[in-house]
């Protein structure tokens, strides 16, 4: 029994490194700008020099179809996601006659990885200010995602007079993790966390907080996208650059100014979302209170002078992505008042 318990064992472990070997070849790999990786648009690059480095913004520019309405709505993505991930929206929105601006920020996706950055929402910020100048745009309706969210609340703070209206999509920076009691994270231990980046980590997070544990076929692309980023030739300066994002985001909390705010700002929640950076290193009893998005909605809309909430029961983290035509219609709904 002994040698045929050994041959079972043998066969079993290389039907697994065949397996492994498989999954491995399969698993995109793209550019360190996302090269390979196919846009639902055209992308563009504004070519810019910032922090004394030539850098580059990829971005996409979508003319409206049909009838014009003469204006302009700049899409901002989150944290693990790009100009890409908005496809439907960009869609939806062209097609009511808006002109639409989706760009990679710095750091991201299909945009330039400097070797070394001071990555402040300021400085994003100014960056998409410059792109927008560059195409000659004054006036813009700016529509934030996730950390897009925190980025469109800063432009707004800093261009208010340049921006018709706010619309944040389940923004986070609606807490501080530091003050609620969540750990630290030195950049060193980001960069080494980021390194361990997986297609089934992504997949695995994505599916808890962003799609309420409900996964579809048309979410694989996301998790293609970003595990291929990670898998490319540039992953060890895809991975830093994340580990300084991510210190941006913990460090620079803009709830405190959502009472500064002057334009007028909506908010659309998914109510499901549990999304809290540092969450995984929370001590269980700081665990327990952040990321509670049913009530953070309502907190923030409360804090920002006039605001509107609207609350899509039982959607996570990406309602633009989980359920777009949902979504499309209560933000083309939201745009034309």
């Amino acid at each position: 029994m002994l040698p045929r318990l050994k041959l079972l064992l043998c066969a079993a472990a290389l039907s697994l490194c065949a397996t492994g070997s498989a999954l491995a070849a399969d698993a995109p790999s793209y550019g360190p700008q996302l090269q390979g990786f196919d846009y639902p648009f055209p992308l563009k690059q504004f070519s810019f020099t910032s922090q004394g480095a030539p850098l580059q913004m990829g971005y996409l520019d979508v003319s409206p179809v049909g009838r014009k309405n003469g204006q302009t709505v700049v899409l901002m993505h989150g944290k693990n996601f790009c100009a890409a991930t908005w496809g439907d929206t960009i869609s939806a929105l062209a097609g009511k006659g808006y002109r639409v601006i989706a760009p990679d920020q710095v750091g991201f996706c299909s945009s330039t990885k400097p070797s070394h950055y001071q990555y402040s929402f300021q400085q994003l910020a100014i960056n998409t200010h410059e792109l927008l100048k560059s195409l000659k745009i004054t006036k813009a309706v700016l529509v934030g995602h996730s950390t897009g969210g925190m980025l469109a609340t800063r432009y707004s703070l800093m261009f208010p007079a340049e921006v018709s209206k706010l619309v944040m999509v389940n923004p986070i920076g609606l807490e501080d993790w530091k003050a609620k009691g969540v750990p630290y994270r030195t950049v060193d231990q980001w960069y080494d966390r980021e390194l361990k980046t997986s297609a089934e980590s992504i997949k695995q997070y994505e599916l808890k907080t962003y799609y309420v544990n409900k996964w579809k076929p048309e979410y694989d692309r996301w998790v293609d996208m970003l595990a291929g980023l990670n898998n490319g030739p540039g992953h060890k300066l895809v991975a830093w650059n994340s580990a300084l994002i991510y210190d941006m985001i913990f460090t620079q909390p803009v709830v405190y100014e959502f009472k500064n705010l002057r334009v007028p700002t909506t908010l659309m929640i998914g109510t499901a979302d549990t999304t809290a950076i540092g969450s995984d290193i929370a001590p269980a009893a700081v665990k327990a209170k952040i990321g509670h998005y049913n009530v953070l909605g309502k907190q923030a809309a409360k804090l920002i002078p006039h605001a509107k909430l609207i609350e899509f029961k039982g959607l996570g983290h990406a309602p633009q992505m989980e359920e777009p035509e949902k979504f499309n219609a209560a933000l083309l709904k939201t745009l034309a008042k």
